[in-house]
């Protein structure tokens, strides 16, 4: 026990060692020598070059090969941004979400993309609370068989669509999944030209889902608004009659991230 508690105290001291040289290297704004990084944290050499080394494989911090002295990357940076353009998609997503829900008389949720997934960072539950459980705050769910994911799927380009589909397995979920890689480009294709995208029970039986992109300055898709709801309630004709609604709020909250439609 004694041993077990010693080792967590040493990687707990290693892990405020490595943060005290990237809060260092930041304030200096300075490319610095190994050896004042040393000095400065009264740290021994060999200790700094070790975080130094391996922030650098992480992408974090580089060295000059003329002078050998270490600064920080704009990796950090974008980290923050992404922190930061989230909070603010969820500060402006959240009177939608509400008005969307009570339109609907469904659950909303709002979604980003990571590591080729759909992450739900925020939802509103329907009158009836029906909402699987993977669309809960912090899961994650597939691209391809979601209405959301099709909507992030929908913006790549074709060199990284034909990425995704190498490197992920279209495993069928339901009788209605779509395991094809070019049935599924056909349905990216089809949910571009119409705006929205819809999961037809290809994740759960028995439940539907439309789903919208979110754009920001850039003209990327950076969040996505989907609404699940019974087929039974989710048809075709109620879905065509509400789904302007849908297309409209996430153009809204779009503008307010600075997109410009052309």
């Amino acid at each position: 026990m004694i041993k077990g508690n010693k080792t967590k105290t040493q990687r707990n001291q290693s892990s405020e060692k490595l943060f005290t040289i990237l809060e260092l290297l930041a304030q200096t704004g300075e490319p610095m020598r190994l050896l004042d990084i040393s000095e400065k944290l009264k740290i021994n050499v060999s200790t700094a070059l070790r975080f130094l080394k391996t922030m650098e494989k992480c992408g974090y911090v580089k060295q000059s090969p003329e002078t050998l002295k270490y600064y920080l990357s704009y990796k950090i940076c974008a980290l923050a941004n992404k922190m930061i353009t989230r909070n603010s998609i969820r500060v402006i997503a959240a009177p939608y979400l509400r008005d969307l829900s009570h339109a609907f008389g469904e659950s909303v949720c709002l979604s980003v993309e990571q590591d080729m997934k759909v992450v739900y960072i925020d939802v509103v539950d329907g009158p009836d609370q029906m909402i699987r459980s993977m669309q809960r705050i912090g899961n994650v769910a597939p691209l391809y068989c979601t209405a959301v994911g099709k909507a992030f799927l929908s913006g790549y380009s074709e060199q990284n669509l034909e990425y995704f589909l190498k490197a992920t397995e279209l495993v069928r979920l339901t009788k209605n999944t779509i395991t094809d890689n070019e049935l599924l480009k056909a349905e990216l294709k089809k949910t571009g030209n119409l705006g929205y995208a819809i999961d037809n029970e290809e994740c759960e039986l028995g439940a539907r889902c439309i789903a919208c992109p979110v754009k920001d300055h850039t003209g990327s898709i950076v969040a996505g608004i989907s609404i699940t709801g019974p087929v039974m309630r989710l048809t075709d004709s109620f879905i065509s009659d509400r789904i302007n609604y849908l297309i409209q709020s996430s153009r809204e909250i779009s503008r307010q991230l600075g997109y410009e439609e052309k």
